[in-house]
């Protein structure tokens, strides 16, 4: 999964919360993320871009520990 802004990223469809993790280290989780977004977000050409357009500011959040 290359990306200049996203070192990782994982999703747990039962309750659907994705964890993105930056490079920068730093985790937040995401709440009631479709399915279908989730899967947009790991076949997207530029991960960081679509984590702006379409997750950022779109579902509540929580930064989780490092």
């Amino acid at each position: 999964m290359p990306s200049t802004a996203i070192r990782a990223i994982h999703y747990d469809v039962r309750q659907q919360r994705l964890q993105v993790r930056f490079v920068s280290g730093q985790r937040y989780e995401y709440e009631g993320v479709p399915p279908r977004v989730h899967q947009s977000f790991v076949a997207a050409g530029s991960k960081g871009q679509f984590f702006q357009a379409e997750i950022r500011d779109h579902y509540p959040y929580r930064r989780l520990e490092s």
